[in-house]
């Protein structure tokens, strides 16, 4: 019965990921947009992911510009995202890595970037990583990891958002995904 219990949660995750991808790129998706701060939104993803990297031995560093606007954004979506940076970011580095958090200002933006230690990826992954279903990991199975969907789920609430997502690694060096958001225009 577990076994049946935890395959019937694993799908119903694909379905919502599958429903919010849809939505989101159909420019369907609700936002509930007000002006937040970017170091709420980083210090409250580095507490949620901290047991686990506490598990792994992972420092887990979070680093913000000081006197930056505040941003104009869903926080709950924008979570969404972060939870999924860090699962992935989690997953790939190695006991005792580090994971940095990091806010800065970026013109009439601000860039949110979370930078792992793990063994980073080739050039040819970097450009299909946020694409529906791409694992760059071709050993990993299913029940491994995520649906495939996370990073394409990502990129969608960012382009929401009026935003922008890019990832930048050297191989052996870990993976660096930067998210540029726009900032609150009445403060």
């Amino acid at each position: 019965l577990r076994l049946i219990h935890d395959e019937a949660k694993r799908l119903k995750r694909l379905v919502e990921d599958l429903r919010t991808l849809s939505l989101a790129e159909g420019g369907e998706l609700p936002l509930a947009r007000r002006p937040v701060a970017a170091q709420i939104v980083l210090e409250r993803a580095a507490s949620a992911h901290a047991p686990r990297a506490n598990e792994k031995g992972v420092h887990m560093q979070v680093s913000i510009e000081p006197n930056l606007p505040l941003l104009d954004i869903d926080p709950d979506r924008i979570a969404q995202v972060l939870d999924n940076l860090l699962d992935n970011a989690l997953r790939y580095t190695p006991n005792g890595g580090q994971i940095t958090l990091r806010a800065e200002a970026d013109e009439a933006a601000i860039r949110l970037w979370v930078q792992d230690s793990g063994p980073g990826l080739p050039s040819e992954d970097l450009e299909r990583i946020f694409a529906r279903l791409y694992r760059a990991d071709k050993s990993r199975q299913r029940h491994d990891g995520g649906s495939g969907l996370g990073l394409a789920i990502a990129r969608s609430l960012v382009e929401a958002h009026g935003g922008r997502i890019w990832a930048e690694s050297t191989p052996g060096q870990g993976l660096k995904v930067t998210m540029r958001l726009p900032i609150d225009q009445a403060n």
